[in-house]
């Protein structure tokens, strides 16, 4: 029963990590997030921070990625 925390120094087995998360993936939204988001930034711009302190458990550069690749940054219709 010595061996139920089994670690190894072996450098050939692969380090596994486990990090907590809820239950949807870093990147995936839900579509009250995918709204709230979307109101905040026409709100608000690019202001990563105070639109992530809106949403509990994401963080900013979370956002940030999320609206770049859903082309909400650079297009012509938020450019005023």
């Amino acid at each position: 029963m010595s061996d139920s925390h089994h670690s190894s120094d072996d450098p050939s087995e692969p380090e596994v990590t486990t990090k907590e998360q809820g239950p949807e993936s870093q990147d995936e939204f839900s579509e009250d997030e995918q709204a709230l988001i979307t109101r905040m930034y026409n709100l608000l711009g690019d202001r990563w921070s105070l639109i992530a302190g809106r949403i509990p458990g994401r963080t900013a550069d979370e956002i940030e990625r999320y609206c770049k690749s859903k082309c909400f940054v650079n297009s012509p219709a938020n450019q005023a």
